[in-house]
């Protein structure tokens, strides 16, 4: 049973969000040879103002 996570930043659409799932979904079931019924997509959708790069915080000086 694949459990995949996507942490991203918040602000996506429900759409990207079936999108990937999907997208994520095919490619697992490709690889690992499972059925698409055993693959689970987990999103975390962050603030910017919790998330930092190159040490700057993300919602000062975006991605």
């Amino acid at each position: 049973m694949p459990r995949i996570r996507v942490e991203w930043l918040e602000g996506r659409t429900q759409e990207q969000r079936e999108e990937l799932a999907r997208l994520i979904t095919d490619a697992v079931v490709k690889v690992a040879r499972v059925a698409p019924e055993a693959v689970t997509v987990v999103f975390q959708e962050n603030p910017p103002h919790l998330m930092a790069k190159g040490g700057k915080m993300v919602s000062k000086h975006g991605l």
